[in-house]
């Protein structure tokens, strides 16, 4: 009696924690360019500047400052990853305007201020007292002076250095440089001891913004060249995930009625399992904050074909050693000890594979092979585990005492 009490409260938890939890984790998973629609562009890296070297650490960085200025254009969730020695690849879903997104995402946008050097012509500064590095990263904000005009405020690291530069310049221009583009050329009329320098000028809100935004890109570390690109529309997007999960949907609906027909209660406790390995991966998904893309959906079909399989196998044992003329719980111990390394091998193999894949790919190479990495481990568990142990529960109850049950024929029995 307890062991059918345990049996039944554990469907029932786990049944209401699925369908309470179900649809706000769907509501989470993050998506990806080719579902959602956007663009993948892989950059090849080099340096900038003679002399200078392209290290693993520049590489990092580069790909830092890219994913902030995805950040800061308010794009969605941007996927920034090195791969090999020389290369990023940049993935960026819900892109409205994509040709300002990738113009933005490699322009240099080196902010200077200059000096008038001597011998320098009218209205000439060669000399750098500033360089972007001097600046505090994404501190460029909007506001209005006190004759209500709109300005840029830039805010400098070393107080100290920017006071020495305006007490040496007072009464001089000193310039405001975006790349080779002159911003302004203020005159410093008081020694500015708290760091923040102003940008004013003409400007509306939209255009003191976009200035702002573009300072607060910063410079990148790295020169970048376009190697490869894909772009994918929102509406291509959303018909590709439409169309998957339709057919994904439909594909279940047939998998769980044949195995319910095909092995009766068994079949029902895996088609259970089944269920609950979906859960656990959409789980998955959302906390690690994978992206959902049209491999990993590939890959999470393929991982629910393999644990169809597992479940196939071991029934079809434990149905094998009844027809041997064995009783239920003999036949349930002897088939499940017989599956289990046919159906472990085949995980592992799996996983190797995978694993090779991910370790050699890239792209949605590796999305594909991580899915199905995850996927696999959660089957060992759901399906070589956790089904198992509710069908011998119910076998110790003495719920599950005749062949039919398994869907097995006691002609079939007595034959052999």
């Amino acid at each position: 009696m307890k062991r059918l009490l345990s049996f039944i409260i554990t469907v029932l938890v786990l049944a209401a924690v699925m369908a309470v939890s179900t649809p706000g984790l769907l509501d989470r998973v993050r998506l990806g360019l080719d579902l959602k629609g956007g663009f993948e562009i892989l950059y090849q890296a080099q340096p900038s500047e003679q002399g200078q070297e392209l290290t693993r650490a520049s590489l990092l960085q580069t790909a830092a400052s890219l994913e902030k200025r995805a950040n800061v254009l308010g794009t969605s969730e941007p996927e920034v990853t090195t791969e090999g020695t020389d290369r990023i690849r940049l993935k960026i879903a819900g892109v409205t305007d994509e040709a300002e997104v990738r113009k933005k995402m490699k322009e240099p946008a080196v902010l200077t201020f200059r000096s008038a050097a001597p011998g320098d012509p009218e209205g000439t500064y060669s000399k750098i007292e500033l360089v972007g590095s001097d600046f505090v990263e994404n501190a460029a904000t909007i506001g209005r002076d006190n004759l209500n005009q709109i300005e840029i405020s830039i805010k400098v690291k070393d107080k100290q250095k920017f006071a020495e530069i305006t007490k040496r310049l007072l009464g001089q221009k000193l310039a405001i440089f975006l790349d080779e583009t002159p911003l302004s050329d203020p005159i410093v009329n008081a020694v500015l001891t708290d760091g923040t320098a102003s940008i004013s000028g003409n400007y509306t809100i939209e255009s003191a913004r976009e200035l702002a935004d573009t300072i607060n890109l910063g410079a990148l570390p790295l020169k970048l060249t376009e190697k490869y690109s894909q772009s994918v529309g929102a509406t291509l997007g959303k018909q590709s995930l439409d169309q998957t999960v339709r057919a994904g949907l439909i594909g279940s609906v047939f998998i769980l009625i044949f195995m319910i027909g095909m092995y009766r209660i068994p079949g029902l406790i895996a088609s259970f399992a089944l269920i609950l390995h979906t859960w656990l991966l959409i789980l998955v998904f959302v906390l690690a904050d994978f992206p959902l893309t049209l491999p990993g959906i590939a890959a999470f079909i393929l991982g629910i074909g393999m644990a169809v399989d597992a479940n196939i196998i071991t029934n079809e044992r434990i149905r094998e050693e009844m027809r041997s003329g064995k009783s239920i719980m003999s036949s349930v111990k002897a088939g499940s000890k017989s599956s289990f390394r046919t159906v472990m091998d085949s995980n592992i193999t799996t996983i190797i594979v995978a694993a090779v894949m991910f370790g050699f790919g890239t792209g949605s190479v590796k999305g594909f092979a991580l899915v199905l990495i995850v996927e696999i481990l959660l089957s060992i568990f759901t399906n070589l585990y956790f089904a198992r142990w509710l069908l011998n529960m119910l076998v110790k109850a003495g719920k599950l005492s005749k062949p039919k049950q398994f869907g097995v024929k006691e002609s079939e029995i007595s034959a052999l």
